[in-house]
């Protein structure tokens, strides 16, 4: 109700999700909100992320943490259109997600009850024709990673039960010869269907530090990415190598046993200070990950600022992987790749749209991996002047220093 009262009704979902004050009178999520939900099989985190387009480094923070990814897009007339133009929202979300590692992607299109809309499939397979290309573009494969399913979250549709056939004759229909590769009727039953790979439980425990408090000793924050944590093991800290024995992993309030890949745990550190547990540190068992100042990866160059329309040896960026954020210099370009797939070696400068192997060095160390051998630690953005100009993945790590 309170909603209605704002003129901000078919917010009544996201409503439940935005907690403070700032959020609500603008409307628009700020932080990233966190609830849990259950269904017979999962329980869910749900991080809900921020659209809008000051806040991206907050969407960083929740797309790091998520395996799915659901993509809210508004079928209403106008609204769909508006988060598409070149400076849309829709687009740099994408490709965060993608590079953040989200391994699937669930379209929801939203408002399907909207007076404008009033479930038509014809605009439900024009929003979905138009998001194709685009997704591939951002490079999802969209036979595997992405579904699509028509909602309202207004009227709860689709989200936990079917839409009425009386309402929408043609879902039924759809769901159940699986076109756009989605087979189920529902979200909360796609999303149960869903599975996760590359959980490797028996590597060496990973887990990036969104964050840390303190409370009676040092609590960090994060996602198991990989490796089962337990309380009373031995962790090492990366990049200062510093070593900790586990007092306790919580899952919420909840204390835990043990944690898996995929949970989101705080961890409580037998004597750190908040000094030395830091966002974007990496708990780890032994073999730690590597710390390094100077890799070579491949970017792909998205956006650049206004007044470097090319990237040359010596561009400078915000470099952004799992939960750190540090200063980075492009300091060499080995070759580039055009739309078409022509390879330029030992290019000077490379253009929006290009691919490109470059070599880049930060200002301090950050914990970080070779993509094909962790990949959660091997992604990462380059932003500058408030967007994303290239999103990328490390290729290779300076040889260790024994």
């Amino acid at each position: 109700a309170e909603a209605k009262e704002r003129n901000r009704e078919s917010w009544f979902l996201a409503f439940i999700m935005d907690t403070n004050e700032e959020e609500r009178a603008k409307g628009k999520t700020v932080e990233v909100g966190r609830a849990k939900f259950e269904t017979d099989l999962h329980r869910y985190s749900i991080l809900d992320a921020p659209g809008h387009k000051n806040y991206v480094p907050n969407m960083i923070m929740g797309a790091s943490q998520a395996d799915v990814g659901v993509l809210v897009i508004s079928a209403r007339k106008g609204e769909f259109e508006a988060g598409f133009d070149k400076g849309g929202q829709t687009r740099e979300h994408a490709l965060l997600a993608k590079t953040l590692g989200v391994t699937y992607l669930v379209v929801v299109i939203n408002k399907m009850d909207e007076p404008t809309v009033k479930w038509s499939k014809d605009r439900y397979d024009e929003c979905i024709g138009k998001l194709r290309p685009f997704l591939k573009g951002c490079g999802f494969k969209i036979k595997k990673e992405v579904k699509f399913m028509p909602i309202s979250g207004l009227n709860g549709a689709n989200v936990k039960d079917e839409v009425a056939e009386s309402e929408c004759g043609w879902w039924k229909k759809m769901w159940q010869a699986g076109d756009n590769n989605t087979d189920k009727p529902t979200l909360m039953s796609l999303l149960d269907s869903l599975d996760m790979k590359g959980r490797v439980a028996d590597a060496p425990v990973r887990i990036p530090v969104l964050d840390r408090y303190t409370d009676r000793g040092t609590i960090a924050m994060g996602k198991v990415e990989s490796g089962t944590i337990r309380p009373g093991m031995k962790v090492t800290v990366m990049p200062t190598r510093q070593k900790f024995k586990v007092d306790g992993v919580w899952s919420e309030e909840t204390p835990l046993a043990s944690a898996r890949p995929g949970e989101n745990v705080l961890v409580k550190l037998s004597g750190a200070s908040m000094e030395e547990i830091q966002k974007g540190f990496v708990i780890c068992t032994e073999p730690a990950c590597r710390s390094v100042d100077k890799l070579i990866c491949q970017i792909m160059v998205m956006d650049l600022p206004d007044q470097a329309r090319i990237l040359t040896a010596g561009f400078t960026a915000n470099f952004h992987a799992h939960c750190a954020e540090e200063e980075a210099t492009v300091t060499k370009i080995f070759e580039t790749t055009d739309r078409k797939g022509k390879v330029t070696k030992g290019a000077r400068f490379a253009n929006i749209g290009q691919t490109v192997i470059c070599m880049i060095e930060l200002a301090r160390t950050v914990p970080l991996e070779a993509f094909d051998d962790y990949p959660f630690l091997g992604r990462f953005t380059l932003r500058t002047e408030g967007k994303t100009c290239a999103i990328g993945v490390i290729k290779k790590l300076p040889p260790k220093k024994e």
